[in-house]
């Protein structure tokens, strides 16, 4: 007997995430994310760069970050939703120009200014300048993030530690690197998702060419009231436009699974 035409579709699975943190922080910071996927269904980790949080101690280098986050998602089955802030969006968008074969798509937070920026020798010298002093900076960490976030939020931030002598070698290891370039090397889908008082959100529009030059289907989500650390800032805002994205993503996935040349 034949297979009825008109049985109702399998529900799709969900494409899973792989949340990166910033500089200096730790997966942790990923707290009310990794929950708020947890209540939808969706698989998803957050994992440590080298040099921060469980692997403070490492040195950090790109390469080794990407491996970072190429080991996640094979962890999750291979291909995934890929989401970075600050230096974890960096991180993303080389993730998705090496390995276009594991992205479903990316959201790229804070990080909309070309890392080979004119300012970054004056960015590193006061890193190193910083890292020098005894504490290395730590009552200045703590200060800023007592200004910049309500007590949750912090917390969340600071619960895996703080890499505090990792930024100089982020610095060094992002300079050379070609963002623009790196976001036009692939095609799956980009969300560019910024604070409207983020200082990096300069290049926002050149961003969202970039990756449309490639290809890519790019959207630019820009959160109200909310600055560089926006996951925390508004975090509602925030997963919000995270979980949207790994909706179409999903859709997008099961359409090209359904279609005749991938069966």
């Amino acid at each position: 007997m034949a297979a009825r035409s008109d049985a109702p579709p399998r529900p799709r699975a969900p494409v899973p995430v792989v949340l990166v943190h910033g500089s200096r922080t730790s997966a942790t910071m990923w707290r009310r994310q990794l929950e708020a996927l947890g209540r939808a269904g969706v698989p998803a980790v957050a994992t440590d760069l080298p040099g921060h949080g469980a692997r403070r101690g490492e040195p950090f280098t790109l390469d080794g970050a990407v491996d970072a986050v190429h080991d996640a998602v094979e962890g999750l089955g291979g291909r995934a939703l890929v989401a970075g802030l600050s230096l974890g969006g960096y991180v993303a968008i080389e993730h998705r120009a090496r390995h276009p074969e594991q992205s479903a798509g990316l959201v790229a937070a804070s990080c909309c200014t070309e890392s080979s920026s004119s300012l970054r020798p004056a960015w590193l010298s006061l890193a190193r300048w910083i890292e020098g002093w005894p504490d290395h900076g730590a009552r200045l960490n703590d200060a800023v993030v007592r200004l910049a976030l309500d007590a949750e939020g912090a917390g969340d931030l600071g619960a895996g530690g703080y890499a505090l002598t990792a930024m100089a070698e982020v610095l060094r290891e992002l300079g050379p690197t070609d963002t623009l370039g790196a976001l036009a090397a692939a095609r799956s889908p980009v969300w560019f998702v910024n604070g409207r008082y983020d200082h990096f959100r300069a290049q926002e529009r050149a961003f969202v060419a970039a990756a449309r030059a490639g290809g890519a289907a790019a959207r630019l989500v820009v959160v109200p009231h909310a600055r560089h650390l926006v996951s925390l800032d508004a975090p509602v805002a925030f997963t919000r436009a995270l979980l949207e994205a790994e909706t179409v993503v999903t859709s997008e996935e099961a359409a090209v699974g359904a279609s005749p040349a991938h069966r």
